[in-house]
C-alpha cells in the first residue's frame, strides 16, 4: 500500500483542478522509462488503490504497481521552481 502525506494530497488537489478534471477523474501514478514516476489524467479501474481527498480522488494506484510502490510514501517539497513531488 502507498501512503500520501497530507501536503501531498493538497498538492495533488491542486493538479487535479488545475487540470479541469471531471467529477470520475483523478491523477494516476505512472512509472516513465527514465525511472521517474508521471501523473496522468484518468478514471478509476477496477483493483486501483484511490487515495481519495476532500471529495476528490487525488492520486489513482494501478493493481500492476502495488509490488513497486508497496511501503513507499508521496511527499512534496516547496523548492525555487515550485512544489515537486516525489515518491521515497
Amino acid at each position: 500500500m502507498i501512503t500520501v502525506t497530507e501536503s501531498a494530497k493538497e498538492e495533488l488537489k491542486v493538479i487535479l483542478l488545475s487540470h479541469e478534471a471531471e467529477p470520475d477523474e483523478g491523477l494516476r501514478l505512472l512509472p516513465s522509462p527514465d525511472g521517474r514516476f508521471v501523473l496522468a489524467l484518468d478514471s478509476e479501474l477496477r483493483g486501483d488503490q484511490v487515495i481519495e481527498y476532500k471529495g476528490y480522488k487525488v492520486l489513482l494506484v494501478g493493481i500492476e504497481y502495488f509490488n513497486i510502490l508497496n511501503g513507499k510514501t508521496v511527499d512534496c517539497r516547496d523548492t525555487e521552481d515550485g512544489t515537486v513531488l516525489f515518491v521515497r
